[in-house]
């Protein structure tokens, strides 16, 4: 089991972990070095898919191994914004996916990422 510590993760703060044929990223924002990409909410997802497919590669993976999805927004009102980004990221079939609204995300950002993928699933 490889484990991603905190100094060796892209952003901002919970590392990937494998627990059997299963790889677990959370908490990827839109960040990029340190700050928030610019262009929306929807430039912000792709940054957050662009973080955990970095993180999914210290397992040998890529998002086209993602089994499931979960998105958190700040505003559910940025759904279809995050969704554009979601469609464009993922071939058909996409992995299962999930769309949370919460109060607020961690250092103010308006999208975050969680993802489980496996080895054994590719498209």
């Amino acid at each position: 089991m490889t484990e991603l510590t905190y100094a060796q993760a892209p952003h901002p703060y919970t590392p990937a972990v494998a627990a059997g044929d299963l790889v677990f990223v959370s908490g990827r924002l839109g960040v990029d070095d340190g700050v928030f990409v610019e262009g929306g909410v929807e430039a912000e997802t792709t940054q957050a898919l662009s973080n955990a497919a970095k993180e999914l590669a210290a397992f040998g993976l890529d998002l086209s191994h993602v089994v499931k999805a979960t998105v958190f927004l700040a505003d559910i009102d940025d759904l279809q914004a995050a969704n554009r980004a979601y469609m464009a990221a993922f071939a058909e079939p996409r992995p299962a996916r999930s769309c949370v609204a919460v109060a607020a995300l961690p250092f103010g950002g308006r999208v975050e990422i969680e993802v489980i993928a496996s080895p054994s699933r590719q498209n």
